[in-house]
């Protein structure tokens, strides 16, 4: 695997030949617009024929022999990727770098919003063996708690068991525009509303077919976090065998008053749930200064955190993919897949800069002279997503949302990750 970062002056002939790999490639796995522009600061994903490059933060005990052992490598091939390694001196929480046949092993969830068939079925017919599972976005509840689908998505859980996508029912507290607290605190509140919504969550997630359930739940009013948990497990045990996801907020540290991650109980949800996706996104928010939407630095501060309350082996991150476009002073914000953030830097010959702490790109241009910021991931904010994944060991990662373009990380994702079925 290789990253080539442009610089100025260069073309894709060039680069072409100095990988050996033809312009057509490059041009498709990029999603470039086309073979003749390009701007300093793109990152360009090369396929190549390396081993998969692992990541691993040295333990107490461990001896290089050994996690060459371990990972079915050899001492030279971990020192060559790590130039300066003493491998005699090894020290506890020290970050390498290891070539090996290996490969990580995680479980993926997409998130979809259903919408034509001739749209749609292409979309999951091209992800079918990078997606573990699938969240159908299409459903709500009423204030008595009945559950009730939004969209049809039957086409989609049928296709997606075809091709060995398991299909979760994703049900969300939202109302037309927006989440409401009002409609997640008074369903809560309510047991005999709570108990309607856990069993139409179960009706429907068995009458249409269903593999499971994953929560959305948004903005819950503080006071209802013990209701939640009880939700949360009560909806657990009438599913039974079948699948049983939650999406939470990202916090750093438990703020029960909070109104966005105050009604999380992250240890009480780890212990209800299959599976706990952490939202580790928009940490730059729409209507926001522009800002990065999922620094590296932060997401492994949540992560850090979670681990403290939730197994790993349940624990997933939220890899996006999309950027924001930002008017500085207003903050107004337009969302765009990775892609088009990337394509209109080349449009609009924009020179994209790589943030060193958050690992990730931006750039800035002008609109009717109106300055503007715009945030986005490329292949090398992707990489240390997954490897963040690798060293700490977690069940693995969401995706928002897979009608976004994103080739290189799905690229990356076929070539360098297991994905379990």
């Amino acid at each position: 695997m290789a990253v080539h970062v442009v610089s100025a002056g260069e073309n894709l002939w060039a680069i072409s030949n100095r990988y050996g790999v033809t312009i057509q490639t490059i041009v498709e796995l990029n999603g470039l617009p086309s073979a003749s522009d390009l701007v300093p600061g793109l990152a360009l994903y090369i396929p190549d024929n390396q081993l998969p490059i692992r990541s691993y933060q040295i333990k107490s005990g461990d001896q290089i022999w050994k996690i060459a052992r371990r990972f079915r490598t050899d001492i030279s091939s971990i020192l060559s990727a790590n130039p300066g390694l003493n491998p005699n001196q090894l020290t506890v929480g020290q970050m390498i770098h290891i070539p090996s046949p290996i490969k990580l092993k995680i479980a993926t969830l997409g998130f979809i919003v259903p919408s034509e068939e001739s749209v749609v079925l292409p979309i999951l017919d091209s992800l079918a063996g990078q997606l573990t599972y699938l969240a159908v976005v299409a459903y709500s509840f009423t204030t008595e708690g009945y559950a009730y689908n939004l969209i049809e998505d039957s086409a989609i859980v049928v296709r997606s068991k075809q091709l060995n996508i398991t299909p979760l029912l994703m049900i969300r507290n939202f109302t037309g525009v927006d989440f409401s607290a009002e409609l997640a605190g008074q369903v809560l509140a309510n047991p005999v509303y709570r108990l309607n919504l856990v069993q139409s969550i179960v009706n429907l997630t068995r009458q249409r077919g269903f593999g499971g359930v994953s929560i959305d739940f948004e903005f819950i009013p503080p006071p209802q976090r013990n209701a939640f948990n009880l939700f949360l497990r009560e909806l657990k045990t009438a599913l039974g065998e079948l699948i049983l996801h939650v999406n939470v907020h990202a916090k750093t540290a438990d703020l029960p008053t909070n109104r966005i991650v105050g009604a999380y109980d992250y240890a009480a949800i780890g212990n209800a749930a299959d599976i706990v996706a952490v939202m580790t996104i928009d940490f730059g928010y729409p209507g926001g200064p522009p800002d990065p939407i999922a620094p590296i630095w932060w997401m492994e501060e949540v992560v850090q955190y979670a681990l403290t309350q939730i197994n790993p082996r349940k624990l997933q991150i939220a890899i996006p993919l999309y950027g924001y476009d930002k008017v500085v002073g207003t903050n107004t914000t337009r969302a765009m897949s990775v892609v088009a953030a990337q394509n209109q830097a080349i449009a609009t010959g924009s020179i994209i800069e790589f943030d060193q702490r958050s690992m990730s790109p931006w750039y800035r241009h002008w609109s009717a002279g109106v300055e503007q910021v715009v945030w986005f991931e490329d292949i090398r904010s992707f990489i240390e997503k997954y490897r963040l994944i690798d060293v700490y060991q977690l069940s693995g990662t969401t995706y928002w949302q897979i009608s976004l373009a994103a080739p290189q990380n799905w690229a990356f994702l076929s070539r360098n990750i297991a994905v379990l079925k």
